[in-house]
């Protein structure tokens, strides 16, 4: 019987095997109702924060791009460089930037191939007008943060104990003692104390205790044996102060490493005093001014690429009408089988149009992103129905600037140099609280006290406590009248000292503050350095562009003169018709070529300025703090009438030396670095032709729509 009952078991397993196969399987279990809710399948998700922040109306409403298969628009929007910078100041609440392709730091000239996502790939690194805000009310390294340590500090406390205690005490001795101590304990204490410039703490606080308990020490009836007085009231006030003499003493120290320096999760100095704090304000005040005039740059920049896009597509459209005509007219030849109609010439005149053409096309698809990178500079909707066209036209007298003054500008005006120097001036600062560190510790401390004690805290009558009374001292007194009687005082008087053997760690951390000051110092130098040279390579475009200009718009008039002068020779027969195409070639390029150079003599101009760091003021622009509340002035009003009524104290004991040599001046011409409009005499009295053209000489800009692109001719005689 076994054996068959094995021999049936071996089956059902084979069985089952086969019919299941060798894939895992999940354990069975009771009770399971398939709701697997509660298991979460993946860690972290995709999603989407949970904010209210409305996107911008200028990007949510931005219509239908410009384009070569979409070129509508509603109307032109004449645009001045005045009004242009003055758009981008007041949407400048983030200092955009073109990411670096419009090299404000002295490139050639801007790239326009690729949008600018300088701020999605980097918008932490995009300065904002709330940056110095931000700097100024860091809760740990800001000015309002380093005043606060010197700020008066209240402390209260208050708590009650209740005592329920057994104790070991057997018969004899619970006739003495009681076997079971019960009792009340209160504690409050309230203090205040306050930290000076010098390093000194000062503070008074009160203390006031409670005791009631069964204890038979406490004055007891010589008769009943009960507890005379049932209560306690002890209460004290303390008068202290500490004061360093040695490390950390000094209003100097105390106001560039602050009172803290040693409290910290690290126990090692860090210097966030009230100086420093100014400092980093001060850093980023800088900061603040190089993005904005980053922001007046490369929105200038952007405007004349914009002049230029214009003019560029402009030459292009005559030379591709030029090419036009011209396959006309070897087209109706053709035709004809005339003389000068001949299939190569034919061919050739097309190839020539159509290269025009697609010139044509790219020159107003660059018109299009040019004006895409003004709207961006601007803070504009990328479009709007409306194609903005530059209204002002570039200079063409030649700017001279004094070389002296222009460098002693660059180097004292500009906003790198100026945040390298307060880099400078707090590695300096950190340098003089580094060297108060080898000096050992030394604090004198002292502390005066009132006492007073009672079995109340306070009574109506003035029963202080009297020692010399033999049957209970402490009955009917009171802890106040006690403490006003002044019969109970305590001082305590000291001094504290503490030095390591040694001074390793000390000595290592000046020996750091002096390697962070040369290197600032070094830096320095390199950057003053670095700044000459962009110096002399800006001055060096300004005249290189001008000679560029007058010697482009010779070419243009040659160009032109060329273009007439091959096609009457051509219709006379004298010369082939490549070389009527080889002119109107080159006119076209002699016309893109003289407002490039153009183009790129205003930018060197901005470059210049740039450079020297007059840029906001050649364009008009200044820095100033926003209006304070009235209640501000009105305080501010009212502290100036305080120290005009005063005398005159000498403040240099408590105060620190001069670290500022106060604001700098934004009044460009006052300074005597005024540039120089002169008007170039020509070269040739004769024929004027290195004289650039005046305004009025200028072609036109494109009509009220963009260029409407004319189809290729049809082929028959119709041509003509």
């Amino acid at each position: 019987m076994p054996r068959i009952i094995r021999q049936a078991w071996v089956l059902l397993t084979s069985i089952t095997l086969v019919g299941s196969g060798c894939a895992p399987r999940q354990p069975f279990y009771f009770f399971e109702d398939g709701d697997l809710s509660h298991y979460v399948g993946a860690v972290q998700k995709m999603e989407y924060p949970d904010t209210c922040q409305e996107p911008l109306d200028e990007a949510a409403g931005a219509t239908d791009p410009m384009t070569l298969s979409n070129p509508n628009f509603e109307e032109i929007w004449e645009l001045s460089l005045e009004e242009a910078i003055r758009t981008a100041l007041e949407n400048g609440k983030v200092l955009r930037n073109l990411g670096g392709r419009f090299a404000s730091f002295g490139g050639p000239r801007p790239q326009t191939g690729e949008p600018a996502v300088s701020l999605l790939t980097a918008p932490n690194q995009t300065p904002t007008v709330y940056d110095p805000a931000i700097v100024e009310t860091d809760p740990f390294r800001g000015v309002e943060s380093a005043l606060a340590l010197f700020d008066a500090q209240l402390t209260s406390s208050l708590t009650w104990d209740r005592q329920n205690r057994p104790q070991n005490i057997d018969i004899a001795g619970g006739s003495i003692f009681p076997r079971v101590l019960l009792g009340d304990t209160g504690n409050m204490t309230t203090g205040i104390t306050k930290r000076t410039a010098t390093g000194a703490t000062f503070g008074f606080s009160n203390q006031t205790l409670y005791d009631n308990n069964n204890s038979p020490i406490r004055e007891r009836d010589p008769v009943t044996g009960q507890v005379v007085v049932p209560s306690t009231w002890t209460t004290n006030y303390d008068f202290s102060f500490s004061q360093p003499l040695l490390q950390g003493a000094g209003a100097t120290y105390n106001r560039i490493a602050g009172p803290d320096a040693f409290e910290n999760l690290y126990g090692r100095p860090v210097f966030r005093g009230v100086l420093l704090a100014r400092v980093n304000a001060d850093i980023s005040l800088a900061d603040f001014e190089a993005g904005v005039r980053n922001l007046v740059s490369d929105t200038e920049q952007s405007y004349w690429e914009l002049y230029f896009a214009y003019r560029n597509l402009e030459a292009r459209k005559a030379g591709r009408d030029s090419a036009l005509e011209a396959w006309r007219k070897v087209h109706a030849l053709y035709v004809e089988q005339s003389r000068g109609g001949e299939a190569d010439k034919e061919a050739q005149a097309r190839e020539q149009y159509f290269f025009f053409r697609s010139e044509v096309e790219q020159a107003l698809t660059d018109v299009y992103r040019a004006e895409n990178r003004l709207r961006f500079m601007m803070g504009i909707s990328a479009s709007d129905g409306r194609l903005i066209r530059p209204s002002d036209e570039p200079t063409t007298a030649r700017i001279t600037f004094d070389w002296q003054q222009s460098l002693v500008e660059a180097l004292s005006r500009s906003a790198e140099l100026r945040r390298q120097k307060w880099f400078i001036k707090q590695r300096e600062l950190e340098l003089v609280a580094a060297k108060n560190l080898i000096l050992p510790r030394l604090d004198l401390i002292g502390r005066w006290r009132f006492l007073g004690m009672g079995q109340d805290l306070i009574n109506q009558n003035y029963n202080p406590y009297e020692a010399s009374n033999p049957v209970d001292p402490l009955f009917g007194t009171d802890a106040y009248s006690t403490l006003f009687s002044g019969r109970f005082q305590e001082w305590q008087a000291g001094a504290q000292f503490q030095m390591p053997l040694g001074f390793r760690r000390e000595l290592a951390t000046v020996r750091h503050h002096q390697l962070q000051l040369a290197k600032a110092r070094a830096q320095l130098q390199d950057e003053e350095l670095e700044a000459s040279h962009a110096l002399v390579d800006a001055v060096r475009n300004v005249d290189t562009n001008f000679a560029l200009a007058q010697t482009n718009y010779n070419r243009r008039v040659a160009a032109e003169r060329q273009v007439e002068a091959v096609q009457a020779a051509y219709d006379a027969n004298t010369v082939t018709f490549d070389q009527l195409l080889d002119a109107q070639r080159r006119r076209a390029e002699a016309e893109s070529s003289y407002y490039r150079a153009l183009v790129d003599y205003n930018r060197s101009i901005s470059q210049l300025h740039f450079r020297k760091g007059s840029l906001l003021e050649y364009n008009g622009v200044f820095l100033a703090e926003g209006p304070w509340p009235g209640k501000a002035y009105f305080d501010a009003h009212r502290r100036a009438r305080q120290r005009d009524a005063s005398l005159y104290l000498d403040y240099g004991h408590s105060r620190p030396g001069v670290f500022s040599r106060g604001p700098i001046s934004q009044e460009f011409e006052s300074l005597g670095g005024g540039s120089r409009a002169v008007q170039l005499p020509p070269m040739d009295p004769a024929t004027r032709q290195d004289e650039l053209p005046t305004k009025e000489e200028l072609p036109a800009m494109p009509g009220g729509s963009p260029p409407e692109l004319l189809p290729a001719p049809a082929l028959s005689a119709a041509g003509r």
